[in-house]
């Protein structure tokens, strides 16, 4: 059930992902070699997705623990996941959300769509080089970070080098939902202000 329930969000991800990149003009025909990809293959492409990733996850206080999810390449563009290990309860996922799109907007990505939902809010920016950036949440309130570049040069792409601060679940059927309990961030009330910077 797991696995099925991993393989229609991994699925919608990528659907709601492709439709956005089209109102942004990633997917509008543009060739490799041409455009904001100009110059970089899809392993590079997956090194700057890395470089955005771990930037982002990094501003996020206090800590969250996230794994390594799966790398999917189209005809010229490669897309990373993450998964967010860490309980982000309904009562946070506001504030959750706020940090990240500060850190984004700090970092000169612009904001495209801001879905506040309570329960499965998402931030979708882009930055200045093209990369599309997501912040989305899912079944049983999991959070997924997803980074997908411009049209690159074809090329292999090798797993990320860094490793993640949680568990691997390798050999595991599928990535379970969040199990890591945070005292600020999976607290069942609001938070009384800012998030704490440590």
């Amino acid at each position: 059930m797991k696995r099925i329930t991993r393989t229609v969000h991994v699925a919608c991800a990528m659907a709601v992902a492709g439709a956005l990149l089209a109102g942004c003009g990633l997917s509008d025909g543009t060739k490799a070699g041409q455009g904001p990809g100009a110059g970089m293959d899809m392993q590079g492409a997956a090194e700057r997705a890395d470089a955005m990733l771990y930037a982002t996850v990094g501003a996020i206080k206090p800590e969250l623990e996230w794994v390594h999810d799966t790398t999917t390449t189209g005809s010229c563009d490669v897309t990373r996941y993450w998964t967010v290990m860490t309980v982000v309860s309904p009562q946070r996922r506001g504030d959750f959300l706020g940090v990240v799109e500060s850190f984004w907007k700090a970092s000169g990505y612009r904001i495209k769509t801001v879905n506040p939902s309570k329960d499965m809010p998402e931030i979708y920016a882009t930055s200045p080089d093209g990369f599309g950036i997501m912040l989305m949440f899912g079944h049983e309130g999991q959070a997924f970070f997803e980074v997908t570049s411009p049209c690159v040069g074809e090329s292999k792409v090798a797993a990320p080098t860094k490793v993640a601060n949680g568990p691997t679940y390798e050999g595991a059927t599928a990535i379970p939902t969040p199990n890591v309990r945070s005292d600020f961030w999976s607290a069942d009330t609001p938070a009384p202000g800012p998030a704490p910077s440590s």
